[in-house]
């Protein structure tokens, strides 16, 4: 689980000449100025003001993605130029187009959650897991049709 860290202007007992402060917080995402509300990274720079004062679409932020952005909510695919929201790793889609960000040895995902299907490797959309609601649907999904054959696990 990646790491955020949070920049705000001042701190309570600073004046406004002060250095910014940064914290690090256990959870990935951005950090609106409200100190409260939290928004996923895909979420910044998407063209939609989702904080309260929009400071998720700032012009400073927004410059020259990825470049502009912290490095927390940046994850980068096998390729070196290309590059997704830290938030699109391990969520079962192939976001990179070659699975680096679903798979060893650029990232490391855990197993197939309880809603997934686990193939040695799949067409298309997804890479390692697939949702179970594409198991046996007569269309195939994994290399070796394993989705449409193999006996359902617990």
């Amino acid at each position: 689980q990646g790491t955020r860290a949070e920049l705000s202007a001042h701190s309570p007992g600073q004046g406004a000449g002060s250095l910014p402060q940064v914290r690090a917080v256990p959870r990935t995402g951005f950090l609106c100025h409200d100190q409260r509300s939290c928004i996923p990274a895909s979420g910044v720079c998407d063209g939609v003001r989702t904080c309260t004062h929009g400071e998720d679409e700032d012009e400073s932020l927004c410059r020259d993605v990825p470049q502009s952005l912290p490095r927390f909510l940046v994850a980068h695919c096998g390729d070196p130029a290309s590059w997704i929201y830290s938030d699109q790793k391990c969520d079962g889609t192939n976001n990179c187009g070659d699975c680096s960000d679903e798979l060893s040895p650029v990232t490391v995902c855990p197993p197939c959650g309880p809603g997934w299907w686990h193939c040695p490797s799949t067409f298309f959309k997804y890479c390692d897991c697939i949702p179970r609601r594409l198991y046996r649907d007569h269309i195939q999904h994994c290399s070796d049709w394993s989705e449409e054959y193999a006996c359902p696990g617990p």
